[in-house]
């Protein structure tokens, strides 16, 4: 997939088993637009349907910002869905994913961008990085993932906190309340999110897209488990003697032999 070709505000690449997604807006902080949520949510749909890749690392371009925001030029007058930033399409893109997802935190990790590295399902980040909430400071707020998600990871009395008095969590600090899963030099940074996606691309591709579905199934309700059903069990069962003797009597207009069916 050639990002150049298809996107404008993200770029794309892959480095044997890993693929590189980087916001791409350096001048105004990787701040996503209506734009950039929709071609991160494409992209990553892309990669979902193809196999050469096993782990997605998404990043800033830059070695100031990861995302510090989302800008909301673009949208129409109306309290309606196109009238706000459509986050949730890359939030939702994350989670639908198969294949880990790992935020590279190169910088300021701010308001929207600091929910963004948070549903990504692990995070690396530079010793100089910074994580912050700010939305209720400049009139905004996530409620939902930003809000869950956080407190699965620091905890419901910590995460309201982090919301309620906005503080600026250094990485030091954003690891050891598990906002983040490992902090490296900053000279070393960038090879260091690499051989960490490297040694997560070495495992099973099967186990770890039903572990992540394992995971998301206890927020998503009836989603979660279609999932685990439709994208991992379904494929299997399709293999099956059951299957397709079952396939094979409905086309012939017969009964089905349950004989043949091999439990």
């Amino acid at each position: 997939m050639q990002s150049e070709h298809l996107f404008t505000t993200i770029l794309y690449r892959e480095d044997g088993p890993v693929g590189v997604l980087t916001l791409n807006r350096p001048d105004d902080g990787n701040m996503f637009t209506p734009t950039m949520c929709r071609e991160i949510r494409d992209c990553i749909e892309r990669v979902r349907n193809e196999t050469r890749t096993r782990v997605l690392v998404l990043t800033g371009a830059g070695d100031r910002f990861f995302c510090i925001g989302g800008r909301k030029e673009e949208l129409e007058p109306t309290n309606l869905y196109p009238g706000v930033v459509p986050t949730l399409e890359m939030y939702e893109a994350i989670d639908r994913l198969q294949k880990p997802v790992i935020a590279a935190v190169n910088g300021f990790a701010v308001g929207g961008g600091n929910v963004l590295q948070m549903v990504c399902d692990m995070t690396i980040a530079k010793a100089s990085a910074v994580f912050r909430q700010v939305g209720p400071m400049m009139g905004s707020f996530d409620a939902g993932y930003g809000t869950w998600y956080l407190e699965d990871l620091v905890g419901k009395k910590k995460a309201k906190e982090i919301w309620f008095c906005n503080p600026k969590i250094s990485a030091q600090e954003a690891l050891d309340l598990g906002l983040c899963n490992r902090v490296v030099p900053d000279e070393t940074f960038w090879d260091d999110v690499m051989a960490f996606a490297g040694e997560v691309a070495e495992r099973g591709s099967y186990a770890l897209a039903g572990i992540k579905a394992s995971f998301n199934a206890r927020h998503q309700g009836v989603v979660g488990l279609s999932r685990v059903t439709h994208d991992l069990v379904l494929p299997l069962y399709y293999q099956t003697a059951e299957a397709k003797e079952l396939g094979a009597a409905f086309n012939e207009r017969r009964k089905p032999d349950p004989s043949t069916f091999g439990h």
